[in-house]
């Protein structure tokens, strides 16, 4: 049986408050920033992921680290949930992924502007010869 786990942390980025979407499936990890803006409330943010959720960009999926399920006490998992709610960054599993995302999108825009500049130089020379021709021919 494969478990699927989902977790949503809205942090601070300054200038604005963000939302890291983490999902796990499997023996997959992805993730995905979202950019709210101002500080959402836990209405927006319900809203949001009912409505857009399944319209987010995650990241390549990256291998996932098994972990063995166990029952906890009440103190413990308490205590577990204090220590998620403290402020901290984004964890490295997350930050490796996003990493992965941005160089993803930068080759891409790298094949694209080098087709778009091979294109424009193809096209210029096809006008210098145009133009070659024509003084040769006199008019």
């Amino acid at each position: 049986m494969e478990t699927a786990k989902a977790k949503l942390t809205v942090l601070f980025d300054p200038p604005f408050w963000a939302g890291l979407f983490e999902r796990e499936c499997g023996d997959r990890y992805e993730v995905c920033k979202v950019t709210f803006g101002a500080e959402p409330k836990d209405y927006d943010v319900y809203a949001f992921v009912l409505e857009r959720y399944c319209t987010l960009d995650f990241s390549p999926a990256l291998a996932a680290e098994k972990t063995e399920e166990r029952t906890l006490s009440p103190k413990r998992v308490q205590r577990l949930a204090r220590e998620q709610t403290k402020p901290s960054g984004i964890g490295t599993k997350a930050q490796q992924a996003l990493q992965l995302q941005r160089e993803q999108g930068k080759a891409e825009r790298q094949v694209l502007s080098r087709e778009a500049r091979e294109a424009e130089e193809a096209r210029r020379f096809r006008l210098r010869q145009e133009k070659r021709k024509a003084k040769r021919k006199g008019r």
